[in-house]
């Protein structure tokens, strides 16, 4: 089981967002502890991964040595590429 952690601009995100959207973001994120690579997927140009969940997306680093997941970033998928 992987933990995982959430950045600042992440966090941010989350507490600015509706409850219903807040909620369904984290419980995705949370069910990807167990088997984290069946969920996310590479990005194509970097070492983040992603995670789609409807309209948003979550973007994070992946530690496969200290088994964790950093969520770096989440945000609507039409502008959250703009920010990495």
């Amino acid at each position: 089981m992987y933990i995982v952690k959430f950045d600042s601009e992440a966090l941010e995100f989350l507490e600015k967002s509706e409850k219903d959207i807040r909620v369904r973001i984290y419980n995705k994120i949370m069910d990807t502890k167990e088997n984290p690579f069946h969920y996310w997927e590479r990005l194509t140009t970097r070492k983040d991964y992603k995670l789609r969940i409807g309209d948003y997306r979550a973007v994070a680093d992946i530690n496969q040595n200290f088994k964790f997941i950093e969520v770096t970033l989440i945000g609507h998928r039409k502008n959250v590429y703009k920010k990495i």
